[in-house]
């Protein structure tokens, strides 16, 4: 999901008149150096996003005027934009092409984190609750991967699930075979023959369990919290400019309020990012079932603060540097700093490249925006 924030901000330019006087008469003016103008602030913010559940409302937001509503109220500009391939959103925005970008706690580590971009989670949205699965073919139980081949877009969270997944048969990555897939062609993938199992997230897990042969055989409501959804946003375009925080937040929460409603409004909502994401209402409302929504900004400030936050992430950081993805020159797990509330930091806290910083949801929760 892409969201473009703009904001403008006036200049004011001085100018200085020098005259000289003289007993005889006037004289020209002298030229007066003048300090160059200051470059124009920056006007418009990219936030990418792609299709998931959780998500659906930040398009929802954009086409409903809720979006317009908030950047009116904060002097911002904004523009949702699609990416079709997730793992493209995430590079994106790591290369600063997206200002934002919504994504999972992990990929926000071992992508823009891990390449150096100083990210801050702006607010949780929910978490995974069966919204991502490992799928067999042709299979009854999880241990019967072994040996098989697995589609999966290869270091998301995918491959989190599926290591976890492995840890519960007694099993490990080296029993199977990854096969990088990605999330835009990892549906038509199980219709191939040489597709044993995959792992993926909704909506593509309710596509592909509707399948001939297909088994879902683990998901991650066993790991509770651990795949965590949200936004993310440039911790320098925040600082420079708090107005891009307020709006996002109010815009979220807003919207989160009508997800969840049980009105005609609600409903209608819910229709309509039904439609935008690709599925029916009945089929959207099933992956919500399957998503834990911090719908309540005191329900998402309270998990911010809560010490399970940072025991997931310690889990997640320790995953992410075993399989390689804190990069070539990471010597430690602890290269990368990750902080939270309260002054907890994991990792070095002079690397902090990720930020769970609760400043926009409690000024949701104050009732300040």
């Amino acid at each position: 999901m892409t969201v473009l924030f703009t904001r403008k901000r006036f200049i004011a330019a001085m100018a200085a008149t020098c005259l000289a006087l003289a007993s005889c008469g006037p004289k020209p003016a002298e030229k007066t150096e003048t300090a160059p103008a200051a470059a124009p602030a920056k006007t418009s913010y990219k936030i990418g996003w792609t299709i998931y559940a959780g998500w659906m409302p930040w398009a929802y937001a954009q086409q409903s005027g809720i979006v317009k509503k908030w950047a009116d109220k904060y002097g911002v500009e904004i523009e949702l934009v699609q990416i079709n391939d997730y793992v493209e959103s995430l590079n994106q925005f790591s290369a600063g092409k997206l200002d934002g970008v919504t994504a999972t706690n992990m990929d926000a580590l071992t992508v823009p984190a891990a390449a150096g971009k100083d990210t801050t989670v702006l607010m949780i949205g929910d978490y995974s609750n069966g919204n991502d699965g490992v799928i067999l073919k042709n299979g009854a139980t999880l241990a019967q991967i072994k040996d098989r081949p697995v589609n999966l877009v290869e270091l998301s969270v995918s491959h989190y699930l599926l290591a976890r997944a492995l840890e519960t048969a007694g099993l490990k990555m080296a029993d199977v075979k990854t096969v990088n897939t990605s999330d835009a062609d990892i549906v038509a993938a199980y219709g191939a023959a040489d597709t044993k199992a995959l792992v993926t997230w909704n909506p593509q897990l309710s596509e592909v369990k509707k399948m001939p042969g297909a088994t879902e055989v683990f998901d991650s409501s066993k790991i509770p919290g651990e795949i965590l959804d949200g936004l993310m946003v440039s911790t320098d375009a925040l600082k420079a400019n708090p107005n891009l925080g307020k709006a996002l937040t109010g815009i979220w929460y807003e919207t989160m309020a009508l997800t969840v409603a049980q009105t005609p409004e609600g409903k209608a909502a819910r229709e309509a990012m039904a439609k935008l994401s690709g599925s029916d209402l009945a089929g959207f409302e099933s992956q919500l079932k399957t998503t834990y929504l911090y719908a309540d900004p005191k329900a998402a400030l309270a998990a911010t603060v809560s010490p399970d936050l940072v025991t997931a992430n310690d889990r997640v950081r320790k995953f992410s540097f075993s399989m390689g993805l804190f990069g070539q020159g990471a010597k430690s797990v602890d290269d990368i700093g990750i902080s939270f509330p309260n002054g907890k930091t994991l990792g070095d806290p002079a690397n902090v490249k990720l930020r769970f910083d609760p400043t926009y949801v409690q000024q949701a929760v104050d009732g300040k925006l």
